[in-house]
């Protein structure tokens, strides 16, 4: 059976989409810590990151790199945090978050509640 992640990258469930290539989708968090909060995922449906086979985690990485230089650059922050963290979908994925101290990565904070543009607008920015 599918993952949720596998359905948004099969386009079955919409996405406010930030990159893709042929091995891994971003697309942003639908209840994010931050504004620019993007999740990255490999197009392979593995449960676990450290699963993965050498090249397609190394390959996810600079993937994951690519855009996290694009949301420091289109959403003011110090850095972009890179979480591993995350038991409800069986799909490997890293959490890209704009920080700018370290309680900003606290999934214990309530999350942001954005309108479907503002969706839009951020993930129009911070497009690869």
């Amino acid at each position: 059976m599918s993952t949720i992640f596998s359905k948004i990258i099969a386009g079955e469930i919409p996405s406010y989409k930030v990159a893709e290539d042929e091995n891994y989708y971003a697309f942003l968090d639908i209840n994010p810590l931050a504004k620019g909060h993007t999740l990255v995922v490999p197009k392979l449906e593995v449960d676990y990151l450290y699963d993965l086979d050498d090249e397609t985690l190394a390959g996810m990485i600079v993937f994951a790199k690519k855009v996290a230089h694009k949301i420091k650059e289109q959403i003011e922050c110090k850095k972009v945090a890179t979480v591993v963290l995350g038991l409800e979908v069986p799909h490997a994925h890293i959490h890209l978050i704009p920080m700018n101290n370290e309680n900003d990565v606290d999934f214990r904070r309530e999350k942001l509640k954005l309108t479907p543009e503002e969706f839009a607008e951020i993930a129009s920015k911070i497009a690869l």
